[in-house]
């Protein structure tokens, strides 16, 4: 017997889990299917909504007045500002108190672990001691065996972008005997344990070491600033044993790749989908599709497992790939493409012209993506849907340069909420 569920959702990051949440909160049968793991254990774990107008460099204070002053090719252009403001109530609900943001329409200043500052939305609670609009002396610690963060060069950053309270910056050795190359999940579970460590001559539990590898650079210091390896399952207990310790306020900086507060991120997603009741299956791509004879509509699609073709049906589909990074728009040397069903992905014939000589300039593959209509169902080259049960969420929606705008996760929220209930509401 086939496997058959009222709504299908093809992708398993912000996108695809806020459909498969808001569809299957209209009552349908959803499943998601996803193949490797999400790119948020890539991504910083704050949720952007809209940092920045296309080509401009100053930073936006309320993202929903300037949503008309987007270019109307733009995701919340084509959804309209009551998806955005209801994608972003539906993370908020998932998220609970784990985020922080949520009381207010303007971006919160998060500082990065490179010495810059971003507007984002919501960001996750244990950086909320951090944001740089917060007028406190601060203390960036960095660790010697994790290169990714010099803790002095993001305070020089910082202190040139203007910030408007005194930081200092040290390289500290994280207490204990570690790997020269140990990952920050093996120090966030040292901390998560409170392992005994071997530190200053004696035995001691791995927070009370940290804190007093700390304490001498404190110099009056209000807050303190980690990377963000402060623990997992309890990092809320690690933050406040640390600002017990140090008598100061402690937060995590978000960093890159792997991504702690990415991974947590996730984890809320999924259980999220638990609760909702929706059906996962993972670890296998979705490689075609099957169309019904005669009429614009997907019958199902075909999973590849392990060269066994497998059909999935469904009465309605969300498509939640993501772009270029994600792998759900591809490229080659002749052309741009969407791989699962061959969606007409606009982009210049002259591949030439898919970038800006200048690094940071204006490139065209930044906004390479499918063409929804008002109900996000891709379109071809003559403006017509292409499938009348299909629709397109996050990434894989193009006219949006999410880097630049700083507007990835809000625009997945969006179209994926859209997307997701007019699926369900289509049953």
């Amino acid at each position: 017997m086939p496997i058959r569920e009222d709504v299908l959702v093809v992708g398993g990051g912000i996108a695809g889990a806020a459909s498969a949440i808001s569809a299957a909160r209209t009552g349908a049968s959803v499943r998601l299917v996803t193949h490797k793991k999400s790119t948020l254990r890539h991504a910083s774990g704050l949720i952007d909504v809209l940092g920045f107008l296309p080509g401009s460099d100053d930073p936006i204070v309320y993202p929903y007045s300037a949503l008309s002053d987007l270019p109307d090719e733009h995701p919340y252009s084509v959804v309209g500002e009551n998806a955005v403001r209801e994608g972003l109530d539906l993370f908020d609900d998932i998220a609970g108190d784990a985020y922080r943001g949520g009381h207010t329409g303007k971006n919160a200043l998060v500082a990065t672990h490179g010495g810059t500052v971003k507007p984002t939305a919501r960001y996750p609670k244990g950086a909320a001691e951090g944001l740089a609009s917060t007028n406190r002396d601060t203390l960036l610690v960095g660790f010697r065996s994790l290169p990714d963060f010099d803790a002095s060069v993001a305070c020089e950053h910082l202190a040139a972008a203007g910030a408007p309270f005194a930081v200092d910056g040290v390289q500290v050795d994280f207490p204990g005997d570690f790997r020269a190359d140990a990952k920050v999940t093996r120090y966030a579970k040292a901390l998560d344990r409170n392992e005994t460590v071997s530190a200053f001559g004696k035995e001691r539990p791995a927070r009370e070491a940290l804190a007093e590898a700390v304490r001498p650079h404190l110099d009056g210091a209000e807050r303190v600033g980690f990377p963000a390896l402060l623990g997992d399952a309890h990092a809320d207990e690690v933050r406040s044993d640390l600002s017990s310790e140090l008598g100061a306020a402690v937060y995590e900086i978000p960093m890159g790749p792997p991504s702690l507060p990415g991974l947590r991120l996730e984890d809320l997603l999924f259980d999220a989908l638990d609760e909702a009741g929706v059906r996962i299956s993972s670890g296998n791509p979705v490689v075609d599709y099957t169309p019904v004879e005669g009429e614009h509509r997907v019958k199902s699609v075909t999973v590849d497992r392990n060269n066994q073709r497998v059909p999935l049906h469904a009465d309605e589909f969300v498509l939640a790939t993501g772009g270029l990074v994600g792998k759900g728009i591809t490229s080659d040397r002749e052309s741009v493409s969407e791989p699962v069903f061959d969606l007409y992905v606009p982009h210049p014939e002259d591949r030439y012209d898919w970038w800006d000589q200048q690094a940071f300039g204006d490139h065209a593959f930044a906004a390479f993506g499918v063409v929804p209509d008002e109900e996000l169902r891709p379109t071809d080259a003559d403006g017509e849907v292409e499938f009348d049960n299909l629709r397109a969420a996050g990434g894989v929606v193009g006219g949006a340069d999410f880097a630049a705008e700083k507007s990835g996760s809000g625009v997945s929220l969006a179209t994926g909420y859209l997307a997701g209930r007019t699926a369900g509401e289509a049953i």
